[in-house]
């Protein structure tokens, strides 16, 4: 019963994901939120995650199934996501550690962050996540047996993800991802981003895009988007195929 309920639901997946109407209407309806800042609604645990709920269940999936020791995401902003990796790997027990990076991690939400339950499996560092020193600090952290799960959700322009990507996915291994946030961004109104340096054909997409074309360790998990539909990041859950 479980094999035939799984066949029947990828056929599902495969079905929606090649429906161009329905992609439109998913797009459609991101667009027609964006302007009430539908993204900004939702906390975890009481801290803001500034995510989809969508694309934060495809996560939890992830979690469950990699079991990651470390998390690793560029971006910190209010914390809720950090809170949220940290509680996964609480569930999964063990000594799973959660690395925030960001270039200014205010002080209110460092404050909010330090006092929270979740944080005894929570590191922060300030400073740029493609800054030498700071990439240096992340490898200490890893070690060299730990399996690791990348989250890439800074700085949104092609040059900035495009180096992060360079300089993290080597702690990616086989079965775990490396995700990469807002490739919608590609995807919307050409001015939509106009006080932003990032926009259409200069984004976390187009990074993705000359990234994989390079680099062979690496592909989308095309059924992950294709059973959201609703999602930041298309073509941005990408798995590690080979080491």
């Amino acid at each position: 019963m479980q094999a035939e309920f799984e066949r029947q639901k990828r056929e599902m997946i495969l079905r929606a994901k090649g429906d161009p109407a329905l992609k439109k209407i998913s797009l459609d309806w991101i667009n027609a939120t964006a302007p009430y800042r539908y993204v900004y609604h939702f906390s975890w645990m009481g801290r803001p995650m500034i995510q989809f709920p969508q694309d934060i269940l495809a996560m939890q999936e992830i979690i469950w199934q990699v079991k990651p020791d470390r998390i690793i995401e560029t971006g910190i902003a209010h914390g809720g996501s950090l809170i949220f990796y940290a509680s996964m790997l609480e569930l999964l027990g063990g000594g799973g550690q959660v690395l925030g990076i960001d270039i200014d991690i205010r002080e209110h939400n460092r404050r909010e962050i330090e006092k929270h339950p979740m944080f005894k499996r929570i590191q922060m560092i300030q400073g740029s996540s493609v800054d030498r020193k700071v990439v240096q600090k992340v490898y200490a952290w890893v070690g060299k047996r730990e399996k690791v799960l990348v989250v890439l959700d800074s700085n949104h322009t092609h040059a900035h993800v495009r180096k992060e990507m360079e300089l993290y996915s080597p702690l990616v291994k086989k079965g775990s991802y490396l995700v990469v946030f807002d490739t919608i961004i590609e995807e919307m109104p050409e001015d939509f981003f106009p006080d932003r340096p990032w926009g259409k054909g200069n984004n976390p997409k187009t990074a993705v895009d000359e990234f994989l074309r390079v680099n062979q360790r690496f592909e989308p998990d095309r059924e992950i988007e294709g059973k959201l539909l609703i999602t930041v990041a298309p073509n941005g859950y990408l798995k590690c195929i080979r080491d």
